[in-house]
Formats: structure tokens, sequence, C-alpha cells
């Protein structure tokens, strides 16, 4: 059974918790609106808070759970199409989500996309759009025209509300990057960000682009459970990428944690790379991958 996450809240019906200072209490139906989008989609599904088990009336027609093995999604950062399908073929069927970057769109990566789509495989493509509203828009609409399933967009309000409007009816989810997982406090101080916290300035990032209509956000896991705990992040996914194996090299990502850590925090999903394409057997990595968030949903 699938089991999904109300971060920071015990809860049984009836029994009053706390925010802040004031006391609350939530029904079922103001529950499933707080927890993950995919815990939508069963009608009279087991979901589990913290290991306790409730039954609530779930709209059947509306998205379906993602799948255990859906959790995970392997970034091609690979250089063209023909390493990308060699490392597809090498994975197997360890993953069926795939992400493609900006690095590998020169070479290819689009054809790729679609290629993999047509073969049942789901496409992340993590291209991090920033421009003029109009530039935006009209990038949107050329590229959800394809019917990615998601697509990345810088997580400003403006560039979000354009993505939106452009993606109209499409099934493309946009999703809204806050704070690079390569990036840390003196970085942004580089960049002239302004003071404050690392986390809160990712918190408000998220929070203003789901008001401005993203479908999701793409955050560090050490970020994840203060973001799911937003109002605004209602039925919103959250992906995480900086995500690495215990054990494995941190590269040039500084905000990272495990993938039982990422699921537990809250995440949807995690993005994993190098520690599966570096890999001498990469299915073997994934399937290592796959073990650890397997774990941390046993322990929902």
């Amino acid at each position: 059974m699938n089991r999904y996450l109300l971060v920071n809240r015990r809860l049984s019906d009836g029994v009053p918790r706390t925010r802040g200072d004031e006391p609350f209490s939530l029904n079922a139906q103001e529950r499933l609106q707080a927890c993950s989008p995919h815990a939508r989609g069963w009608a009279g599904a087991g979901v589990a808070w913290y290991g306790r088990a409730m039954t609530v009336d779930l709209d059947a027609a509306a998205l379906p759970p993602l799948a255990d093995r859906e959790r995970l999604i392997v970034a091609l950062d690979v250089p063209n199409v023909l390493a990308g399908q060699d490392m597809v073929q090498r994975v197997g069927a360890e993953a069926v989500w795939w992400k493609i970057g900006l690095g590998m769109l020169a070479g290819g990566g689009m054809a790729l996309g679609m290629d993999l789509m047509e073969r049942g495989q789901k496409i992340f493509l993590d291209l991090k759009l920033f421009d003029i509203g109009q530039t935006i828009e009209n990038a949107v609409r050329g590229l959800a025209a394809r019917e990615p399933h998601y697509l990345t967009v810088h997580g400003d309000p403006q560039v979000v509300a354009a993505a939106a409007e452009g993606r109209g009816a499409a099934r493309t989810r946009v999703l809204a990057v806050t704070v690079l997982t390569s990036l840390d406090r003196a970085d942004l101080d580089a960049m002239q960000i302004r003071a404050g916290a690392l986390q809160d300035i990712v918190l408000e990032r998220a929070r203003r682009a789901l008001a401005a209509g993203a479908d999701g956000v793409i955050a560090s896991p050490r970020e994840t459970a203060l973001i799911r705990a937003l109002p605004e992040a209602r039925g919103k996914l959250i992906v995480t990428p900086g995500v690495r194996p215990a054990g494995a090299a941190r590269q040039d990502q500084k905000r990272v944690a495990t993938p039982g850590e990422a699921i537990s925090a809250g995440a949807d999903q995690i993005v994993v790379g190098r520690p599966i394409l570096k890999a001498e057997d990469p299915a073997a990595a994934a399937a290592g991958v796959q073990a650890e968030i397997a774990g941390a949903l046993r322990g929902l």
C-alpha cells in the first residue's frame, strides 16, 4: 500500500493539536488536501499517517497515486541520444522516470524524450526556463504540445504565471525551481541575493511560485518538510534533487540527503543522477535506491 506523509502533525479525527499557539483539528478531507497529490485516486483507500491507518472517501476519477517504483527519477545527464539510450537500457526496469536536462538538449534530448514516451516511459524535461513573460509563455506552449510529464521553470512568480498560461490544457506539469541544490548561503551572497537564512528564502520562493500557478516545486531534501507544511503546497508536487545514497560522494551538491530521508521528509519523487550513471552496474545502483525508497515508505 502506498503511504503518504503529513509532516510534523500526528492527528486523529476530533483530537485537537496545535498550529503555533492555536488549537486545531483536521478532518479526513483536510488531511487529504495537505498530503501529496498522489494520495488522491483511490476510492476508500487506506492511507497511513505516521503509521496510523485510516480510510477516506476519495475521488476514483482523480489522478491515480504514484507506484512506489515511480518515486525514482533517473537524471540522464549524458552528452547525447546514443549515451542516453545506452543508459536507459543498462538501468532497465529499475526506473520508468527519466530527467532530460539542458546539457543534453543540443545532443538530441528532445528526440530521446519523445522516443521514451512512445515506449511508455515518463519524462521530466528539466530546462529551468527563465525569460520575459511572453517568451516563457511561447516556449512553454511549444514544449507542452509534446506533452512531457514535467517541465521546470525558475520559481519567480511572473515566470511561473507565464508558464502556466502557456501550458494551457496540456497534461504537462509546471514545476518551479526554488534554489538550486548546488548553492549555499555564500553562493547567494555572491549573487547579491537578499540576506536571510537560505531555507527561509527557499520557503518563500516555493510559496510564491505555488500561488502563481506552479503544479509543484523543485527543492532540496533539507527544505522539503517545511514546504510540505505550506497551505499553498496542498495537492502539489515536491520533487527533490540533491539526493545521494548512503556513502555516495556529494560531488557539487551542497544541500543533500539520502533517498530515504527525502521520502520521509515528504518528497513525492527524488532525482538521482551520477550515483547511478557512474556506477559499474547502473541497474544495481538504481535497485539500491529503490530499496531505500521502499524502506522509507514502509516507515511512514
